[in-house]
C-alpha cells in the first residue's frame, strides 16, 4: 500500500483544486458569501491553498490556511507568491482537528476533509469553534445522490447521508443551510480522469521507484470502483451554511 497523501500528491499534481470542484464553481461560492477585503477565512486542510489565493486575488479577502502534509502547504505558498497575495494568505503546517488557537474568523472552511472531525457532525464542531458572530461555514462533502450498495457504503468509512440526510446533518448542529453549489457528473469525471493520466505519467517516469507498484496499483483500483460503483451514486458539494 502507498501512503494515501502521498497517492494524492501523484495523483492530483497538475490539480489546482484538490476536489471536484471548477474554478467557475470555486469563485461562485465566494460571490454567494459576499467576501471582500474586511473578509477573514480559515481553512482546514487546505490542501494547495488555491481557494484561499483566489478569493485574496480576486475579492481581496485574507486568510489562513492549515493542512498537515508538508509538501501541499510548500505548494500553496508557492501559489501565494506566484499570484502575489502572499501578504493575505497565511499557511500553517498543522492538524486541522487538534486546537491551534486562531481565534475567529467570517468564513471557515473545510472542502473534502470532513475526515479530520471523524466525519462531518465532528468537523461541524470543529468549524464552529473558529466561527464569529453569524459568520459563513463552507463545507464541501460527499453525499448519495442514489442509494449506494452495501460494499460502497462501507468501504467510505463515514457516515455519509443522501441530501435531505445531510441537511438534517446541519439542522442538528444548529446551523442554518443558506445555499449550495453541486458538483457534477462531467465535474467529477474530470477530476477522477485526469488522476489516471497524471498516475500513469508518474510510472512512465519512474519505472524502478520502490512505490510505483503499489502506487499502480491504487490507481487500478480507485479506477475501477469509480467506474462499476461510485459513477452516478457518490455526489459532492459545498454546502453554505451560517453560524447562529
Amino acid at each position: 500500500m502507498v501512503d494515501v497523501h502521498r497517492y494524492h500528491e501523484i495523483a492530483e499534481s497538475t490539480h489546482r483544486i484538490m476536489n471536484p470542484l471548477t474554478l467557475e464553481r470555486l469563485m461562485l461560492v465566494g460571490e454567494i458569501c459576499r467576501l471582500n477585503a474586511d473578509s477573514r477565512i480559515l481553512d482546514l486542510a487546505c490542501g494547495k491553498g488555491e481557494m484561499l489565493c483566489q478569493f485574496a486575488a480576486h475579492l481581496g479577502a485574507t486568510s489562513v490556511g492549515v493542512d498537515v502534509y508538508p509538501p501541499v502547504i510548500a505548494n500553496a505558498r508557492a501559489r501565494a507568491i506566484e499570484l502575489g497575495v502572499v501578504d493575505r494568505v497565511e499557511l500553517v503546517e498543522a492538524d486541522a482537528a487538534e486546537p491551534l488557537g486562531l481565534g475567529q474568523f467570517d468564513v471557515v472552511s473545510c472542502l473534502g476533509a470532513s475526515w479530520i472531525g471523524g466525519g462531518l457532525a465532528g468537523t461541524l464542531q470543529i468549524m464552529t469553534d473558529y466561527a464569529g458572530a453569524r459568520a459563513w461555514l463552507l463545507v464541501g462533502e460527499v453525499y448519495w445522490a442514489r442509494p449506494p450498495s452495501t460494499e460502497l457504503a462501507t468501504r467510505y468509512g463515514q457516515e455519509f447521508a443522501d441530501l435531505a440526510g445531510t441537511l438534517d446533518i446541519f439542522e442538528n448542529a444548529g446551523l442554518d443551510l443558506v445555499e449550495m453549489v453541486l458538483t457534477n457528473s462531467d465535474d467529477w469525471d474530470r477530476y477522477a480522469a485526469s488522476q489516471w493520466l497524471n498516475v500513469a505519467d508518474w510510472l512512465d517516469a519512474n519505472v524502478d521507484h520502490p512505490d510505483a507498484a503499489a502506487v499502480r496499483a491504487e490507481r487500478d483500483n480507485s479506477r475501477r470502483r469509480y467506474l462499476t460503483d461510485e459513477r452516478g451514486t457518490v455526489g459532492w458539494g459545498v454546502f453554505i451554511l451560517r453560524a447562529p
